[in-house]
């Protein structure tokens, strides 16, 4: 029997019997090394086939190797994040989340202006031929500040009423505010939408009464309910212009409700993806083999390309692995019994099941289109970093699980 550790508001690292030795257990958690690299290569083999039908010539060669660097430096910004044990990640919490706001307000003056000419999005710095997207890396450090907000209520607050519960929500919008604000100015309302994802997942696990979260939850698909009548009608649309909405997202809708409307113009993404899928059946055309033209398939319509080539079973095998990462993430969770990466671990899931379920779902035209990437397999490094780092965090939890044998009373500042 060993002792695994808790780490409260003041820094101090309690101890938990625990049954189950990690003595013999390695160190790395080999099964999302597994699904990382599986998914890894399904994303280059699926941007090679879009850049060879979509550009060609030497374009292939230097997207998939672009790709192929970009996981480099994801790599080793994985074994990077290992080295910090749950009190490291705990000091650094505040100054990450910093830097992230500092990023945020940075793009808003240098972003690139050809990506905001094309996009209408400030959302990305641009260095020669280089982009990168700062809210990706904001969101791991959302999650590391979040998840200690959540722990250091709950240390000071051991017995919870309804009053506390309040209180907690109203940390954890103190804390989002600023992001969703900053998002706004940028004009990017998809990330926005993860970052209120990984939140929900926090407030659901943080130990909130049911009494609180049903209501909260039912008027938020109110008001989401509320907007989507507005937008279907005239008046309703005029006022949403008056609060901010924009031309691009009501056409997004109207794509969404009526995928078959408008082919040639607004719903033209849409309707390519979803025919990419359905031509690919249950076994797929074949590798590189493209019938069907899909504008941005490397990146956000992504899936479009696996649909067609690798058909619903390949589809299938890919939503597994997803399923097996996260499955994954949870058993390690519970085997380090470490309260404040649990925290981390559900912010990372959260991130990810979003990513997945938003991508695929407005592939094949259950959700409105968003700029939302497929982890680990769509074109692009930004995202790509920031899902690395997720996973760093989740794979320093076994990495450090036998160190965490000190006693109850050592602190740390």
């Amino acid at each position: 029997k060993i002792t695994t550790s808790i780490i409260n508001s003041k820094g101090e690292v309690r101890t938990l019997d625990s049954r189950r030795s990690s003595e013999n257990k390695d160190k790395i958690d080999w099964a999302i090394v597994f699904c990382i690299l599986m998914l890894a290569l399904i994303g280059l083999a699926s941007i090679f086939v879009a850049a060879s039908h979509d550009t060609g010539g030497a374009s292939v060669t230097k997207q998939v190797v672009s790709q192929l660097i970009w996981y480099a430096i994801g790599i080793i910004a994985v074994a990077v994040i290992m080295q910090f044990d749950s009190e490291q990640l705990w000091k650094v919490a505040p100054y990450a989340y910093g830097f992230g706001i500092f990023l945020l307000v940075a793009v808003l003056v240098l972003y690139s202006r050809t990506y905001y000419a094309n996009t209408g999005a400030k959302s990305w710095f641009a260095l020669g031929p280089l982009t990168f997207q700062p809210s990706e890396v904001m969101k791991p450090a959302y999650i590391l500040m979040m998840a200690k907000v959540v722990v250091e209520h709950n240390d000071s607050h051991p017995l919870r009423t309804v009053k506390s519960d309040w209180t907690l929500i109203g940390k954890l919008f103190a804390w989002t505010i600023p992001i969703a604000l900053l998002l706004r100015l940028q004009n990017d309302f998809g990330t926005m939408l993860v970052f209120f994802a990984i939140m929900s997942g926090l407030i659901i696990v943080s130990g909130i009464t049911w009494r609180i979260i049903a209501p909260l939850f039912l008027g938020v698909a109110a008001v989401g309910g509320t907007a989507l009548t507005l937008v279907i009608s005239n008046a309703g649309r005029s006022l949403l212009e008056k609060i901010g909405f924009q031309e691009y997202q009501f056409a997004r809708i109207d794509t969404w409700l009526h995928p078959s409307a408008d082919t040639s113009n607004q719903g033209y993404q849409l309707w390519q993806s979803i025919k990419a899928i359905g031509s690919g059946g249950l076994f797929g055309t074949g590798f590189n083999v493209s019938h069907v033209y899909v504008p941005v398939r490397e990146s956000d319509m992504i899936f479009s390309v696996i649909g067609e080539n690798f058909g619903f079973f390949g589809s299938v095998i890919l939503i597994f692995l997803y399923f097996l990462l996260i499955y994954e993430m949870i058993r390690v969770t519970f085997d380090t019994r470490n309260v404040f990466y649990a925290f981390i671990s559900t912010g990372v899931i959260m991130m990810i099941l979003f990513h997945v379920f938003e991508n695929v779902g407005m592939s094949i035209g259950l959700l409105p289109l968003t700029g939302i990437p497929l982890p680990f397999v769509s074109a692009g490094g930004s995202a790509l970093i920031g899902n690395m780092i997720g996973i760093g965090l989740i794979m320093s939890m076994q990495y450090h699980n036998k160190s965490y044998m000190f006693g109850a009373d050592k602190e740390f500042s």
